[in-house]
């Protein structure tokens, strides 16, 4: 068995045999991925946001199709959910408090797609800061819409908006830490 050399700005997505079509499928099954990680969605006692596993999925994507497909991806999940496509969490569409989120998968999927493409994902360490950076992109986004979104401050933004959501992040982030070095050493294992 032989060991190939990754090249450093690789993503994982570039050992899918294709181009553009490859290109095209793996956009749309990004988006696709992340519409039915929202279904997967837990109330949380006193926030209009609740726990879900788009982030997980919003994240992997940008990971895995780097920045170019990742934020692509990310803003067909967007463009199109705003636009009436009911894969929102719960089934929504158009919208909704949490929509600020949405919009940081986006530039999350961007920042985490070029930190993988550097091997910010080929650790387990280099995971968790890869995620972690993206996790504080989608709220940085996320927490002033929520804010003009039901009219709260800050501090209460905090309060239903993020603090809620730490413990459940820290979970995914571990998983990602988990999955994502799995895959490269697969990866390298059939090359």
């Amino acid at each position: 068995m032989s060991v190939l050399a990754i090249p450093r700005r690789a993503v994982l997505a570039d050992f899918v045999p294709g181009s553009i079509a490859r290109d095209v499928a793996l956009v749309i099954g990004g988006a696709v991925l992340t519409g039915a990680a929202a279904q997967i969605a837990f109330p949380v006692p006193g926030s209009p946001v609740p726990i879900t596993g788009q982030t997980f999925a919003a994240l992997l994507v940008g990971a895995s199709l780097g920045w170019r497909r990742g934020a692509t991806s990310m803003l067909l999940y967007l463009i199109a959910g705003a636009a009436g496509v009911p894969w929102f969490q719960g089934g929504a569409s158009g919208a909704p408090a949490s929509l600020g989120y949405v919009v940081g998968f986006v530039f999350a999927g961007a920042l985490v797609g070029t930190l993988a493409g550097r091997g910010g994902d080929r650790t387990p360490l280099r995971t968790v800061g890869t995620m972690i950076l993206g996790n504080l992109v989608i709220y940085a986004f996320g927490v002033p819409w929520l804010m003009a979104a039901v009219d709260i401050n800050l501090s209460r933004a905090l309060a239903v908006g993020v603090i809620p959501f730490l413990l459940g992040d820290a979970l995914k982030v571990a998983a990602a830490a988990g999955l994502l070095p799995a895959a490269w050493a697969l990866v390298r294992r059939t090359k």
